[in-house]
């Protein structure tokens, strides 16, 4: 009989009796998410790694505490994004670099020279003034439209409402096209 993938629930119900190898395997399930968030909360890519590793610790003894049937994956990020930001706090850096590595280049087919200028300075628009937003409304953006995130799963990450993350994104949204007009007049 061919063994399957184990379902998150599963593996969090084994973890939580102490077997590390599962673990191990909801680690290796949301680590890249996990660096990405760390990595725009820290604005540093050292501080990221150390945020993800005392998130992922952290998580693993607050197991006990994790609320069965709740969704896993919303509830480790919060823990390796709080993480993040303190040591950015602690650090007192600004995620603008950060920024700038989530919004790596995507693999699209190598544009013309000229093309890559103009996508490049659009680029360097949208980060100048999603970097100049509140960090509130920064990290919601970041987390629906840079980390790709659903609005439940934003909202459970950051601690929020739903609503409030509707909210934020609409407003945040509204002060982004206006800094980008004054910047185009």
């Amino acid at each position: 009989m061919g063994s399957r993938p184990l379902d998150e629930a599963s593996l969090v119900a084994r973890a939580k009796r102490g077997d590390a190898a599962a673990y191990e395997q909801l680690v290796r399930m949301h680590q890249a998410i996990a660096f990405r968030i760390a990595l725009v909360a820290a604005g540093d890519r050292g501080d990221a790694e150390e945020a993800v590793q005392d998130g992922f610790v952290k998580a693993y003894r607050a197991l006990g505490r994790f609320r069965e049937g709740a969704p896993f994956r919303p509830w480790l990020l919060r823990i390796v994004g709080n993480e993040a930001r303190n040591k950015r706090r602690s650090a007192g850096r600004r995620a603008g670099l950060a920024l700038r590595a989530a919004a790596a280049a995507s693999g699209d087919a190598a544009p013309s020279p000229e093309a890559a200028a103009l996508s490049l300075a659009r680029r360097e628009e949208l980060l100048s003034a999603l970097g100049a937003l509140e960090e509130r409304d920064r990290d919601v953006l970041v987390h629906r439209f840079l980390l790709d995130l659903g609005e439940e799963e934003t909202a459970a990450t950051l601690g929020i409402r739903r609503g409030t993350v509707k909210s934020r994104t609409s407003r945040a949204l509204e002060r982004m096209r206006a800094a980008l007009g004054k910047e185009a007049s």
